[in-house]
């Protein structure tokens, strides 16, 4: 097997792209606007001003919206003189995973989890922990789901606009977090070898690549919203 991929790497990288952080209030009034009432999102829930049928199809249409578009960009890095390489790391790797750490930001908004970003409107170390146990489970990672539903817990205790700081880099979560990066950075290592010898085919390497994106982008999207929706902050 080829040398296994870093999640932290591979989370760095996607991190460091443009519009990687998602403006919670701009991008729920954004998504609420047709439905009226987006002057309190500020300071309320969705849940607390839209049914859960309008949430649904608001969640629905972000990840549809991201199964489009990062199926469309996977399509043109398979086929040769595609998406370059940066580093050690696939480029379609990292917009892969931009993709997951935006659309996971934008459903936790949509169901009621506070800002993830910090004081200094940063996705600190915290919210990439976060981040990171939200894309385990869609791997189906060992423990991921049950983490997010302490975390939950634990948030929800002190609801705020803000995620209060839980220093899970800090406590006994680190280890979890550890060994969920680590299942990741191996998952993602074998999945990619796939995908690599597709792109080796000409002009079907994009429909290959792009086909292997779409099916298993598709099912893990669908497994974050699920563990999102479950341990939301709509009550």
């Amino acid at each position: 097997m080829s040398k296994v991929l870093s999640w932290e790497g591979i989370m760095k990288s996607a991190m460091a792209m443009p519009g990687v952080k998602v403006d919670r209030v701009g991008f729920l009034t954004s998504e609420f606007c047709r439905y009226g009432n987006v002057d309190l999102l500020k300071d309320k829930r969705p849940s607390e001003l839209y049914s859960e049928k309008t949430l649904e199809r608001v969640a629905s249409g972000v990840v549809k919206n991201h199964l489009i578009k990062v199926t469309a960009i996977s399509a043109a890095a398979g086929i040769p003189g595609g998406i370059a390489v940066l580093g050690t790391i696939p480029a379609d790797i990292i917009q892969y995973f931009w993709h997951f750490l935006v659309m996971a930001q934008k459903l936790a908004y949509v169901y009621g989890w506070p800002d993830l970003k910090d004081e200094n409107n940063n996705l600190g170390e915290e919210a990439q922990a976060i981040l990171t146990i939200f894309i385990g489970v869609g791997f189906g990672a060992d423990g991921a789901a049950a983490a997010i539903n302490q975390i939950a817990k634990s948030a929800a205790e002190h609801y705020a606009k803000r995620l209060p700081r839980m220093a899970l880099m800090k406590t006994s979560w680190y280890p979890i977090i550890k060994k969920i990066g680590a299942y990741l950075g191996i998952k993602i290592t074998k999945d990619n070898v796939g995908k690599q010898v597709g792109k080796m085919i000409p002009i079907l390497g994009g429909i290959i690549s792009g086909s292997i994106t779409y099916a298993t982008f598709k099912p893990m999207a669908k497994k974050i919203k699920k563990v999102i929706v479950r341990y939301s902050f709509n009550s």
